[in-house]
């Protein structure tokens, strides 16, 4: 070949169908690059050969060119090009193949429609030739219509990307190709026509490329390029499949890659179990709002948020997308009840409302008269409401909808078996909430820097028409979020790193860190006194008070809260006793708003956005009518063992060992749990040990309570974390607020507390006075008259738990308590911090239990253990979580120990036994039993 001169194919060289780039096809027809596999390096630097540029427009040519044929067979295919190259012949169905959205010159078999280039010539005009004469072309100008022309023709074959490509192609293939200078700079439809028909170029592009020759780089240079490459597509890769590559990434990077979430499969069925509820009860627990914004955001910018996942050739999804949160552990929700029954039973509303009608609460003796129906207008899942019209409790301004969750977000359970979703309310949720919080962290994070997010956001928020004023309002206001949430959780960080705790077990202070929660755990307790005495008083204008922060080191598995009502104790602590306080507790702890600031008017002052009634109305709907004079519980029932909807054998009752199961019960279980709630056959054959006929009911207010049987956690030998918090944990509180909580909490409850400063106080106080104050505000705002609130409070007194009472015997604190076991087997893991995977391994010595297990995804339930099968140290799923009782290094996971309640030996004789070792066949006898409670 002269350097000069080359002499063209001919005929060229042939050129497979499945390369649809004219360009490309011209290179290879005319021998400069294979047909087959072309190195990136040779691609872009015959391609800026033949462009003509030199210098850094010619650099700036060939970085383009690589870019483009990187992606060119598709994002599945990067690392092959880095290492091999692109693919010319396997190009088709790729992201330049435009599937109709381009020219249509080319069809998929090679041939060229010369209607089409006559089309092309259509949106052209006639330009001086500079050899001479006249001929038809387009210019910059007449492409770009030409374009947009194929895309309007294309309708929604179209892609929103498939404009960014073009201009990689008809304005590229001008500046190579074109004649002429400046606007007058044209492309030759005759030279187009040569270029698809005989796979030719123009001589002077063919010598522009032979008088530059491909020179193959040094091995330095292809190694230092390679490792770049493969860096960059690493990250790349990374940031587009968060889940499988975010756990590989070190410190910063993997904070700003999305946390890693379990593949969503779909049921091929769903039912919601019958627990005494009407339909319109339960799509109102659902969705009914506690007053919460537990989002950071406003409701419609909630709704308008993307993923923080990166997508090159597609829209990511958004943040409130069904299917997106369901990998969290959401249960997916209709928008209304109002709706066809092809509906109803897609969402699992099928079976129960088939078999029975359960009357609605409004029906009740006494009736629920709960609010208008709430709606889920957005299709979120179950848990999530919308707040609307609740002034701000600082300034009194009615702002915008905000989003919250409510109860049903972490008491609204779930079990999965062979495709089919068992579905139940008041059970454990298997929710992990940290993933949710730095994801929608993320998501802000990403709609601030990742380029075009920011626009479609302020589209869907503020409207396409919106002017630049109003965009740049928005995105401050959207940027101070971002800013005050990045850095909260600084302040945490250093907060928690300069603090310490007694860790009970190894009798020392040691530094404080977070436990990881998890699928279906949260550190409620810690969380609530993080919220209400750190950034709620952050977010009230007062400073220092990031000191009250503590680590989320007691995370517990969602308690059931069926029957809780009629329980004299809530919490696995037995901590609370007055209801209204739990549940106004719990509303302020998933972020009510809440004022606390002394630069408001003082009628302000302990204002915040909870919603009392609605609070009210779940207590009332939870516990229905008194349990005496009828001996049995209505309101929320627990939910029954569900062998009528899974016809799979492995699921039927064997009326045998129920037998056998329920004589154990009787023996072993009764001490603590004492009899079943809801077993005539029990009532009958051991009156004496029945829960109806115990003298652990305690009349308060004229109703009777079960005062549950309380044991220490030294004698349990279960994790003291939880019962920890509330007997160790202090805050300070600035003087203003005068929460005095002996004075006060003696004087409305008569507590006959000792004096404890007014600034810094037991945790465990602090709280029961700062909430009892917040409801009675808030009773007084909606204005609810005297009588109704001393009918809402009862008598249950919002007093510390004294601890065992008789016939107890004293034991030292702190306690934990044994709730009766109606519904045990829906309430899988077990132990009050989740510790254990199965009703099988609970009756088992504990120091045979899985010490480390996955959680979360699909994880299927097991009808024979009754929980969660699980091999110990097995491999976790993409996105589950691990639970462990050890770190890495083998040091005991504060938190997490799976021991005590252990059955082993011939009997308790030690802390930590309660009840002699059990053969084989009698943990399945008592199992067998416990699933029909």
């Amino acid at each position: 070949m002269d350097d000069s001169r080359k002499t063209p194919f001919d005929p060229s060289i042939a050129v497979s169908p499945n390369n649809p780039c004219p360009f490309l096809r011209g290179l290879v027809g005319e021998g400069f690059v294979d047909g087959g596999t072309v190195r990136l390096r040779t691609l872009s630097q015959t391609i800026a050969n033949a462009s003509g540029e030199t210098g850094l427009k010619k650099i700036s040519a060939r970085i383009q060119v690589r870019g483009v044929a990187l992606i060119a067979n598709g994002a599945c295919h990067i690392l092959q090009s880095i290492f091999w190259g692109a693919q010319l012949n396997g190009l088709r169905g790729g992201p330049l193949d435009k599937l109709g959205a381009g020219s249509r010159i080319l069809g998929v078999d090679g041939k060229v429609d010369e209607d089409e280039i006559a089309r092309l010539a259509g949106f052209g005009a006639t330009y001086a030739d500079p050899d001479g004469g006249t001929e038809v072309g387009l210019n910059a100008s007449q492409i770009r219509t030409f374009m947009n022309d194929n895309l309007k023709r294309a309708g929604n074959q179209s892609r929103w990307y498939y404009p960014l490509l073009m201009k990689f192609e008809w304005p590229v293939l001008l500046k190579i190709m074109g004649k002429g200078q400046g606007d007058d700079r044209y492309l030759s439809v005759a030279e187009v026509r040569t270029l698809f028909n005989e796979r030719k170029f123009p001589d002077r592009i063919t010598q522009r490329m032979v008088s530059q020759p491909v020179t193959p780089p040094s091995l330095i240079l292809r190694a230092a390029g390679g490792l770049v490459a493969a860096l960059l597509v690493f990250g790349i890769v990374a940031l587009r499949f968060p889940d499988q590559f975010q756990p590989m990434l070190p410190g910063i990077l993997g904070d700003l890659v999305a946390p890693p979430l379990p593949k969503l499969v779909e049921p091929r069925a769903a039912y919601w179990l019958e627990q005494n509820w009407a339909l319109e009860d339960r799509h109102w627990f659902h969705h009914a709002s506690q007053g919460t914004a537990t989002f950071p955001v406003p409701y419609s910018w909630f709704m308008a948020l993307e993923q923080p996942r990166l997508h090159f050739f597609a829209k990511p999804g958004m943040l409130h997308d069904s299917d997106h949160l369901q990998r969290f552990g959401f249960i997916p929700s209709p928008q209304t009840i109002n709706t066809d029954e092809a509906t109803l039973r897609r969402f699992g509303y099928a079976n129960v409302y088939d078999k029975t009608k359960p009357v609605p609460a409004r029906l009740w003796d006494p009736p629920v008269n709960w609010g208008a129906q709430a709606e889920n207008v957005g299709g979120l899942p179950v848990g999530f409401a919308r707040m609307t019209g609740v002034p701000d409790p600082a300034t009194g301004k009615v702002g915008e909808d905000r989003i919250g969750l409510t109860c049903a977000a972490c008491h609204t359970g779930q079990i999965h078996y062979k495709g089919i979703d068992i579905r139940f309310d008041g059970g454990p949720a298997m929710t992990d909430l940290r993933k949710l919080e730095v994801t929608t962290g993320l998501s802000i994070a990403y709609t601030l820097y990742v380029p075009g997010r920011f626009k479609r956001f302020a589209d869907r928020v503020l409207g396409p028409s919106a002017g630049d004023a109003d965009r740049d309002a928005l995105k401050q206001k959207l940027s101070a979020i971002g800013t005050f949430l990045k850095d909260w959780e600084t302040t945490y960080d250093k907060t928690i790193a300069g603090k310490t705790r007694y860790n009970e077990k190894t009798k020392r202070d040691e530094q404080q860190t977070d436990t990881e929660e998890g699928y279906g755990r949260l550190d409620a307790l810690n969380r609530i006194g993080n919220q209400v005495f750190s950034q709620d008083m952050t977010l009230s204008g007062l400073s220092g008070f990031e000191k009250n922060l503590h680590a989320k080191d007691a995370p517990v598995s969602f308690p059931p809260i069926w029957t809780v009502p009629w329980l004299k104790y809530a919490q696995y602590d037995a901590s609370i006793e007055q209801p209204l306080i739990r549940n106004a507790g719990e509303a302020l702890g998933v972020t009510a708003l809440l004022n606390l600031s002394d630069s408001t008017p003082k009628d302000a002052l302990f204002r915040s956005s909870m919603d009392i009634k609605n609070l009210n109305w779940i207590e009332d709907l939870l516990k229905g009518s008194a349990p005496y004079p009828k001996k049995q519980l209505s309101g929320l029932t627990s939910p029954k063992w569900p062998s009528d909807i899974i016809g799979d054998a492995a699921w039927k009752i064997d009326g045998e060992r129920v037998k056998r199961g329920r004589k154990l019960y009787s023996e072993i279980c009764v001490e603590c749990h004492l009899g079943p709630v809801n077993d005539p056959v029990f009532d009958a054959e051991f009156p004496d040990k029945s829960i109806w006929s115990s003298d652990r009911w305690q009349t308060i207010g004229g109703d009777k309570f079960l005062n549950e049987v309380q044991k220490s956690a030294r004698g349990m030998g279960t994790d003291p974390a939880q019962a920890s918090v509330l007997a160790t944990r202090t805050v300070q509180v600035p003087g203003f607020l005068k929460l005095d909580p002996s004075q006060k909490l003696n004087a409305w409850w008569n507590c006959k507390l000792p004096d404890v400063s007014s600034t810094d106080m037991p945790y465990s106080l602090g709280l029961m006075v700062l909430v009892d104050i917040v409801s009675r505000k808030a009773m007084d705002d909606a204005k609810i008259k005297p009588e109704e609130q001393q009918a809402w409070w009862g008598k249950r007194p919002n007093c510390p738990n004294p601890g065992p009472q008789p016939p107890d015997e004293p034991e030292r604190g702190p306690w934990y308590r044994a709730r009766p076991l109606n519904g045990v087997w829906a309430t899988a893991p077990y132990l009050h911090n989740g510790s254990v995977p199965s009703l099988y391994w609970m009756l088992s010595p504990a120091a045979e239990r899985p010490k480390s297990f996955c959680m979360g995804g699909d994880r299927d339930y097991d009808p024979k253990q009754v929980g969660f099968a699980v091999s110990d140290g097995e491999s976790c799923k993409t996105g589950q979580s691990r639970f462990s009782t050890r770190a890495s290094d083998g040091t005991e996971l504060y938190g997490n120990s799976n021991l005590g309640h252990s059955f082993e030996g011939k009997g308790p004789h030690k802390d930590g036994v309660v009840g002699r070792e059990l053969k084989e066949q009698e943990r399945y006898d008592l199992i067998e039993y416990l699933k029909t409670l």
